[in-house]
């Protein structure tokens, strides 16, 4: 007769010890990418506690708070991390951890700010350097049901800010985001596709060509490990990337319920520069344009340089030549100027007492004083931030 066993359930398995050697670090955040969806904040927050490797330790172990076994339970003896590594590899890509150089600090900032969570790695295909890529650079995002009209002016935008060296950051959908990818690898740019699913997964399959083709010219970036499939709440939880790697957002058409709205919020919400292109009043597509506008939400923008004057460095990308030359010395413009404006000259001011003198509103403020700081033109000291004259 078998006598049937008392002894408690087996633990998950132990990481593998065999195979190349890899940094542990990375081997850490590798396995903690897959064994939680996008953005598991209670997980972050462990890592942020004990660092990525002893949090992975806890995971596996399930010896965590019930919080972070919500987010983890489920998937905590997925060990293929080394698996995922090879996979991704073979591809031509990397997992680019916070750990790296090229990890985008910079345009996560708002991310942390704003409470939309900073993801934990980035699976990356492409040659070129992440945080250089996203130095200067544009979201362009629209419907995927476009009119030929919206996929005209994606495509031209797109190659105009390619032209002048500025990144197109968008979301391979079809449409609009197509339109800016084609448009961007017509000029010989620079474009990074921000997918839902894993960087070795073609989608939509219809985009399999050029997809290809961002991979080998551009960049392709995912918080999903390799293998996995998209799903409608992984395409929502993307938009925040594609909003935080574009210094600011483009908005070419948009029902009244889309997902470029989604991603016009996100981009409000960190503090980013939100423009959108005016269209017909009787094209269902631009509804969520005009929507913006009339509630004074975004800008609006008609041509290439436009969009770089609303979003590029002080002083170096205006629209229109000044009467006088001050911008040359790179005094900044429009609301950066009145943040700029309302800093005390020798004593530091509070953000919120910023936003109060200035007129601008607390997150734009937020978002603007470190980029005022990176510029020379700010520093931050115990009191708040004080200005720095422009010399």
């Amino acid at each position: 007769m078998t006598v049937p066993s008392t002894s408690p359930p087996s633990a998950p398995p132990a990481a593998p010890t065999t195979g190349p050697s890899i940094d542990p670090v990375r081997l850490a955040r590798a396995y903690l990418s897959r064994v939680a969806e996008p953005y598991p904040s209670a997980l972050a927050g462990l890592v942020a506690q004990v660092g990525p490797v002893e949090a992975a330790e806890l995971v596996r172990a399930g010896e965590v708070s019930p919080s972070v076994a919500s987010q983890t339970s489920a998937r905590r003896g997925e060990e293929r991390a080394r698996e995922d590594l090879a996979r991704v590899a073979e591809r031509g890509g990397r997992l680019v951890i916070p750990e790296d150089d090229e990890w985008p600090r910079w345009p996560f900032v708002a991310l942390g700010n704003a409470r939309r969570g900073e993801p934990l790695a980035l699976w990356v295909r492409g040659s070129h350097d992440l945080a250089e890529a996203v130095e200067k650079a544009v979201a362009i995002v629209g419907s995927r049901a476009a009119s030929g009209y919206g996929e005209h002016v994606a495509g031209e935008f797109a190659y105009g800010l390619a032209d002048v060296g500025v990144t197109v950051v968008s979301g391979a959908a079809y449409g609009i985001d197509g339109a800016a990818h084609r448009g961007a690898l017509g000029a010989n740019g620079l474009t990074i596709a921000v997918l839902a699913c894993g960087v070795d997964f073609a989608y939509p399959a219809g985009h399999q060509g050029l997809l290809g083709k961002i991979a080998r010219e551009g960049l392709i970036v995912s918080e999903y490990p390799p293998g996995v499939t998209p799903a409608r709440h992984r395409f929502l939880t993307r938009n925040r990337l594609i909003a935080a790697l574009g210094g600011g957002t483009v908005v070419v058409e948009a029902g009244r319920r889309s997902g470029a709205k989604n991603t016009a919020a996100i981009t409000l919400a960190l503090g980013r520069q939100l423009m959108v292109v005016p269209g017909p009043v009787t094209s269902a597509s631009s509804v969520g344009c005009h929507e913006l506008l009339r509630d004074g939400q975004a800008v609006s923008v008609s041509s290439v340089a436009e969009i770089v004057e609303s979003v590029g460095r002080f002083g170096d990308d205006l629209a229109t030549e000044p009467a006088e030359k001050e911008s040359d010395l790179g005094a900044p413009q429009g609301e950066a100027m009145r943040v700029y404006e309302a800093l005390g000259k020798r004593c530091g001011v509070s953000d919120e007492g910023v936003s109060v003198e200035s007129g601008v509103p607390l997150e734009r403020v937020r978002a603007l004083l470190p980029e005022l700081e990176l510029a020379g033109l700010a520093l931050q000291v115990d009191e708040g931030w004080q200005r720095l004259e422009v010399r």
